[in-house]
């Protein structure tokens, strides 16, 4: 122990226990670790907290100093979104790669190396995977964080990535309930509203949640959406009879109900994170995540304050916050004993990266699709020009990870130039920078920004022998001399998509 615990009244714990709050560094500090003696049973880690494997491991090992039962959670569903690999890209591929693959075995392997990558750095808990179905594909923040648009495809994949992670000793938490994935709003910035029939939403967007479910998820992730369908006036996160009703009751869910960031504008700014948190607890959520955008100890006292004077105003029943607290400490007795039979003699050794990165390259490699243009073309055989054209990134993925093909065309072509374009970059501007090199246009999305398809239209029109890659959604007609579809921008698409240019795949 490196802080001696303070006395607290059960209520104050169970309120502190209720919270998955972030931090700021790479290091706890002073303030966190007298929360966790004082009763907070869980942290979030962002990408802020990560520089190293080793790094992580000491930063866990001082959290367990603390209490040893602590949940360390992450959110790393690999692919895009990836915080253990947030400065360098992610070495397995996101599930939209995966599900177009479609194989579960193949699904599983990458669940339970990334699984056991975790379980090497002290991470116990996952806030993954992504069950959306991605009905809409102008969805502006699920896209290829989800396996695809089939409801059976993403269903199985699902019961594999859980099986997989949590084969590793890493629970899953399977987001974002009931299903994220016909939105044309990122809840990060407003409410989404989802207006289909209570069929659909059963045939649709629950059938993954199913599958998770009878595949043993230790935990699911709320969503900050309105369905009215199922609740017209509260949205998912806070809605008892989503919640309660239909995930506890009638889908039989007995494990971690865990909330979407609460300082999301979906609910923050309707609700205040305070009465939202309040009102996630009485709903049926056990667990309040928070600490994406707010990550100091004064979040941590208020939410804590919060759900104590609820209590004691007699707004949030006393054994309904008991509950909540009591589950997280069995998910935390869960991963306890999963670390120790991971540590016992003749259970699964604990690789390191190595057994990960190979069986990320090799699904990423699966996942690339090539198309030839209409005339025949040359691989690519020297130094290129690499024009990537980027829109903002969602608030999920972020904008400190980098993607593309530049830094890979340059391991294999030293002298690879490249250049970022926005959406008022000329096309001439392209034209110049690139000089008599080959132009590689990398895009992302491209469906879904008009200004994309304009500039790769001004470039094929005037370089015919423009390569292309669509490193997001592969939804518009495939064209260029060469299209590459990567079905997601992890650091292995890059490395696949790089190795297909130079007809080497």
């Amino acid at each position: 122990m490196t802080t001696t615990p303070h006395r607290t009244d059960t209520l104050t714990r169970d309120a502190l226990a209720v919270l998955q709050p972030g931090f700021p560094g790479t290091t706890a500090p002073e303030w966190l670790l007298r929360r966790i003696g004082e009763g907070l049973a869980a942290v979030g880690l962002f990408g802020r907290n990560i520089a190293s494997p080793e790094q992580l491991s000491a930063l866990t090992a001082q959290l367990r100093a603390e209490r040893d039962d602590v949940l360390v959670a992450i959110d790393e569903e690999g692919g895009d979104v990836t915080r253990l690999e947030v400065r360098t890209g992610s070495s397995f591929p996101g599930n939209h790669a995966l599900g177009s693959v479609d194989d579960t075995d193949l699904t599983r392997q990458v669940a339970a190396a990334l699984g056991r990558r975790l379980a090497a750095c002290g991470v116990d808990l996952n806030w993954a995977p992504s069950a959306d179905v991605n009905s809409n594909p102008n969805n502006p923040v699920i896209g290829v964080r989800s396996f695809g648009s089939d409801p059976a495809l993403v269903a199985r994949h699902t019961a594999a990535y859980v099986e997989g992670l949590q084969s590793a000793g890493v629970a899953a938490c399977t987001k974002h309930f009931p299903g994220h994935g016909d939105t044309s709003v990122d809840s990060h910035h407003a409410l989404p509203r989802i207006d289909v029939e209570l069929a659909t939403l059963h045939a649709r967007e629950l059938l993954p949640f199913h599958s998770a479910i009878a595949m043993g998820s230790k935990s699911v992730m709320s969503a900050h959406i309105l369905l009215p369908a199922l609740d017209p006036d509260h949205p998912a996160t806070l809605s008892p009879r989503i919640l309660t009703g239909l995930l506890r009751q009638e889908l039989g869910f007995d494990g971690l109900i865990v909330t979407d960031g609460m300082e999301m504008k979906a609910v923050a700014e309707t609700y205040g994170i305070e009465r939202g948190s309040v009102l996630a607890i009485a709903a049926g959520a056990d667990a309040i995540c928070v600490g994406g955008g707010l990550a100091d100890e004064d979040t941590v006292l208020r939410l804590r304050d919060a759900l104590v004077t609820a209590v004691r105003q007699g707004e949030l029943p006393e054994e309904r916050l008991a509950d909540a607290a009591a589950r997280v400490r069995a998910l935390a007795d869960w991963t306890r004993g999963a670390r120790g039979a991971a540590s016992e003699p003749g259970a699964a050794s604990q690789e390191g990266t190595a057994p990960g990165t190979e069986i990320g390259l090799v699904a990423a490699r699966r996942a690339v699709r090539v198309t030839p243009g209409p005339r025949p073309h040359a691989p690519l055989a020297s130094a290129p020009y690499v024009a990537a054209f980027t829109a903002a990134a969602n608030i999920a993925v972020g904008d400190e990870t980098p993607w593309g093909v530049a830094a890979e065309l340059a391991r294999l072509f030293p002298g690879t130039r490249t250049d970022t374009y926005a959406e008022s970059a000329p096309t001439a501007e392209v034209l110049r920078a690139a000089g008599d090199r080959r132009v590689v246009a990398v895009v992302r999305d491209a469906h879904r920004h008009p200004w994309m398809a304009r500039a790769l239209d001004g470039l094929l029109a005037a370089r015919p022998d423009t390569i292309v890659v669509e490193m997001g959604l592969n939804q518009a007609p495939p064209r260029g001399a060469l299209h590459v579809a990567t079905l997601g921008a992890a650091r292995v698409c890059g490395v696949a998509a790089a190795e297909a240019i130079c007809g080497r795949l």
